[in-house]
């Protein structure tokens, strides 16, 4: 029997000593516990972008970055922090226009990139849009800002104002509050 109690004994012991560590082992103070349940925010990064998309089996245009981040939120978005160039191709593969800025912001549920610093639009008859930020909306395939915008058009004119609403080719263009000096051609002057 001194067997049978010295077992007993034992394994008493054992139980009582794995049953504190089991309650002390496991606190966990209020603070890790917010931190644990606290959502993460999922971001993918990727560096030297060059993306192709197409439609129809059209390559419509190619994107470049050197970096580009991609958020899994409510709203997924991709970001490119430093520098970006979206070439948009004509229906025959040619290059319509080209698009340089220091920032962009593709809202993907929404079609639209949002795009600052520097931003620079030129398209292959050589007219250039500056303006400190431009949205592109995918859908219409158009450009628009409020801000103030530069554009040379070919023949050394140049128009200025604020706020723009233009296709993403230049090819149309309303400048909604123009300023400077406009020239007349003689054909539409007064007789």
């Amino acid at each position: 029997m001194s067997k049978n109690v010295l077992s007993n004994f034992i394994i008493k012991q054992a139980a009582f000593f794995w049953g504190c560590l089991f309650l002390f082992g496991c606190e966990n103070s209020q603070r890790a516990l917010n931190e644990w349940k606290e959502k993460k925010e999922m971001v993918e990064e990727a560096k030297n972008i060059q993306s192709y998309f197409s439609q129809g089996g059209q390559l419509r245009s190619l994107l470049t970055a050197p970096v580009m981040l991609r958020y899994s939120r409510d709203t997924a978005y991709v970001e490119f922090p430093k520098t970006l160039r979206m070439v948009f191709y004509d229906s025959l593969g040619k290059e319509q226009s080209r698009l340089d800025a220091h920032y962009g912001k593709y809202m993907e549920t929404l079609n639209k990139a949002y795009l600052r610093d520097s931003v620079v639009v030129a398209n292959a008859t050589g007219d250039t849009l500056w303006t400190p930020d431009l949205w592109w909306d995918q859908n219409t395939q158009r450009f628009y800002t409020d801000k103030k915008v530069r554009i040379y058009r070919k023949g050394d004119r140049i128009y200025g104002g604020l706020g723009l609403e233009a296709k993403q080719d230049l090819s149309d263009i309303l400048i909604r509050q123009p300023t400077g000096v406009v020239n007349v051609p003689d054909s539409m002057s007064a007789q």
